[in-house]
């Protein structure tokens, strides 16, 4: 099937990417003449593991395109998917200026009969309206269906999420349209759920918001076990047992950060708020993990409540491991705080030191490795658990640091271990090490 891809993104770019991957003839757009030239050459603008790789092969196959030429690219598809992103506005609600740009473009543009299939989260209800523009907008005398089919791809595991998910939702109003999309479908060996283009766009914020909930719960009862001393850990292994609660996303940290969980509980709360209904769960995810991201701040500031001159190091800055994204990373706001109180910051990412420099205004924070970071530092802050910096030994941080005082966000390393080397360590929700006092 010839299938059009509005949007290079995260969403956009993978699904691109799959649906070449299973036979498809794909095209996909975007205003940025700099991310199609790149993707034309097999380079891919995001970090996500795997992408480039199948990118270069369905290029060298042929069944991939880049175009910044939306109506060309539109006119002739059997299949038109948006997945431009709908950022945050101000008051938390989705901001859909782009998925009504592309709407219109793609009424004006279509002139034979064409499936719009709308992989971008949008509110309950959008679908409708983007029929309504869409409709509106057209030139010519054919028949179009919008279908919501959201994606549930994680960033680091985007292409494995996308190729091998769990299932694929279909929200459709007609038994053609959904034919179609089984059509589309039929080599992905994935369960296929056909509900209303309603429930569709609900699935998305229900299923990312359940999970919010589910990180801001057992951070909440990490907190408890850091005043109770009990063990987080031990705790969620004994839960983690009972089917119906199950072991993902039952690790306590710093927090919840990128591109969905945040957007997508305030979009959420927002448009229950809109029609008269408040979410109180979800309120409380999103008051939970805002307060949860400043966790490793308030021990350090236990520990040094004067931070002006003090050396930290800070290992890892975007908001998980194999991802370049720092969208809502808890590093951000904590390392503009470190800043402000005058701290030498010693920083290191294996990937996003760049992006951070950027976002702060200051290269000279950005050491080229995790010993350069550590070296000479008072204390170490770590927010993201890469490979990297959870194979770093106890004795690397006795070695290069000043005071080994390790404060861990994402509870990377065994507490015994840490302890019977001397090394002040903190972690979350587990048994605190005795402090000596500092200075």
């Amino acid at each position: 099937m010839k299938i059009a891809v509005a949007g290079v993104g995260y969403v956009g770019l993978v699904s691109a990417v799959g649906f070449a991957n299973h036979g498809h003839t794909v095209t996909a757009v975007d205003l940025d003449v700099m991310k199609i030239t790149g993707l034309t050459a097999g380079i891919s603008p995001i970090f996500e593991p795997g992408l480039e790789e199948l990118l270069q092969e369905q290029l060298e196959a042929g069944r991939i395109h880049f175009t910044t030429d939306g109506a060309s690219a539109y006119a002739d598809a059997d299949a038109i998917v948006i997945g431009v992103g709908t950022p945050e506005n101000e008051d938390g609600s989705a901001n859909l200026s782009a998925v009504y740009q592309v709407a219109r473009e793609i009424g004006a543009s279509i002139q034979k009969d064409c499936l719009v299939i709308v992989k971008s989260t949008v509110p309950v209800g959008t679908n409708d309206k983007i029929e309504a523009v869409v409709r509106g907008a057209l030139r010519s005398a054919v028949d179009v269906d919008i279908v919501s089919n959201p994606e549930f791809l994680a960033q680091g595991t985007a292409v494995h999420d996308t190729l091998h998910g769990s299932r694929i939702v279909v929200g459709s109003e007609t038994p053609k349209a959904d034919a179609k999309m089984r059509e589309i479908y039929a080599e992905y060996g994935q369960p296929i759920i056909s509900v209303s283009r309603k429930s569709a766009e609900l699935v998305k914020y229900a299923s990312n918001d359940f999970l919010a909930l589910k990180i801001s719960f057992v951070n909440e009862i990490a907190n408890l076990c850091d005043i109770l001393g009990a063990d987080i850990e031990e705790v969620t292994e004994g839960m983690g047992y009972d089917e119906r609660i199950g072991k993902s996303f039952l690790r306590a940290g710093i927090g919840y950060g990128g591109s969905c969980f945040p957007k997508d509980t305030k979009a959420l709360h927002w448009l229950a708020e809109d029609h008269g209904f408040i979410l109180r769960t979800i309120e409380a995810a999103i008051k939970i993990n805002e307060k949860q991201k400043y966790a490793l701040l308030h021990k350090l500031r236990k520990e040094m409540p004067n931070l002006a001159g003090k050396k930290i190091a800070v290992l890892g800055l975007t908001f998980k491991p194999n991802t370049d994204d720092l969208r809502e990373a808890p590093s951000i706001p904590n390392l503009r705080i470190l800043q402000q109180e005058g701290a030498i910051i010693q920083a290191y990412d294996p990937i996003a030191m760049a992006q951070t420099a950027k976002e702060l205004g200051n290269p000279s924070i950005m050491k080229d490795s995790i010993e350069a970071a550590l070296e000479g530092a008072d204390a170490c802050l770590i927010f993201t658990e890469w490979d990297t910096i959870c194979a770093i030994t106890p004795d690397t941080f006795r070695k290069w640091m000043a005071n080994p005082l390790v404060l861990d966000g994402r509870n990377c390393f065994n507490k015994n271990e840490m302890e019977a080397s001397g090394i002040a360590y903190k972690s979350i929700g587990r048994p605190l090490t005795k402090v000596g006092q500092l200075q």
